[in-house]
């Protein structure tokens, strides 16, 4: 096998590490037609900045996530090099009992990481990226030589990577002013598959990159979009009407979060409107109104931290575990999604 052309180190400003989803760079490689190397973090002792199932992709061109944020990346990545050119396995040990004792991590931690190369042509690989387009759940589990991904696997003796990967969350906001646009700005920077719905909206999409636009008219855009367990709401519009027709689609269906923006003097009202109309009460308990945690912000971005951050506290709560300051109707941890 002829050694590739040494790469060259990573970048000063590590922007490769804001990607928490690899499958991106995976389909990038595999687009390619290149291999790649998979870097997946298995063990830690000592509370490392990252959890077990962290993964980095390396391949030609190709940087994504991080693992520790300090000279780690750097070294994981010349390994990874070696191992894509050999396609040798490598299980790589940094804190106590590293081989490297000049690497240290800040934290204390010790970590151990595992590498993989995966020709692009890999059947795990295509099964991976072919569940994501079709938002199924799947776990990818390796031994480092042999991989299977599927919605079941049972992990054999050898096996030392097993990683479950969820369908890509995403955002629906309904909305168009200025704190709707900022849910959405963030909502792309914070990895959410974003959609804008501005019911008879300017034809001209909005001016924030990543997003998807629709014009139709709530229900129709929510059918067309598909409502699922990882799926979020924001209703932002400031129309009653426009809410209304929002929530009688959203509450009902899979979504895995439905939250409305406005004031909390008014709610009760609105959700009275909701259970006349024959609303269940099992999906009005499922609103999250007023939307967001209760930082105290009212600025668009303010707001838009608010929702966020109560979607992602809702991704890591177990349930009934969790006080996380939100001002939803029902317990944060009860609406935690799939």
């Amino acid at each position: 096998m002829t050694d590739p052309l040494p790469e060259p180190p990573l970048a000063e400003w590590p922007l490769f590490g804001l990607a928490d989803d690899v499958r991106p760079a995976l389909r990038q490689a595999r687009n390619a037609g290149q291999a790649c190397v998979l870097a997946t973090l298995i063990a830690v002792e000592g509370g490392g900045p990252r959890p077990e199932g962290t993964q980095m992709v390396f391949a030609p061109g190709i940087v994504s996530g991080y693992f520790s944020g300090g000279c780690v990346e750097g070294d994981v990545a010349g390994h990874a090099w070696a191992c894509l050119a050999d396609g040798e396995p490598r299980t790589l040990v940094y804190g106590e009992g590293s081989p490297w004792p000049d690497i240290r991590l800040l934290c204390g931690a010790r970590i151990e990481i595992v590498l993989e190369r995966v020709p692009a042509e890999d059947l795990a690989l295509s099964e991976l990226l072919a569940a994501e387009d079709e938002r199924r759940p799947v776990t990818w589990v390796s031994d480092g030589w042999a991989r299977v991904c599927a919605a079941e696997v049972s992990p054999w003796a050898e096996a030392t990577v097993l990683r479950r990967y969820e369908p890509r969350p995403r955002l629906v906001i309904v909305g168009g002013d200025p704190t709707a646009l900022a849910i959405a700005e963030l909502g792309v920077r914070s990895g959410f598959e974003t959609t804008l719905v501005r019911p008879k909206g300017p034809v001209t999409p909005p001016p924030v990159a990543g997003v998807a636009y629709r014009r139709d008219e709530p229900a129709e855009a929510l059918a067309v979009v598909g409502l699922d367990p990882w799926t979020a709401v924001a209703v932002a519009t400031h129309d009653l009407d426009t809410d209304r027709e929002v929530l009688r689609a959203a509450l009902p269906s899979d979504a895995g979060y439905v939250g409305l923006l406005g004031a909390r003097r008014r709610l009760e009202g609105r959700l009275e409107e909701l259970r006349a109309e024959g609303m269940p009460e099992a999906a009005i308990a499922r609103l999250h109104a007023p939307i967001g945690l209760d930082i105290g912000g009212k600025a668009p971005f303010e707001v838009a931290v608010s929702v966020i951050g109560e979607l992602v506290a809702l991704r890591y709560a177990p349930e009934g575990s969790r006080d996380n300051g939100s001002t939803s109707t029902t317990d944060p941890a009860s609406a935690a999604g799939a």
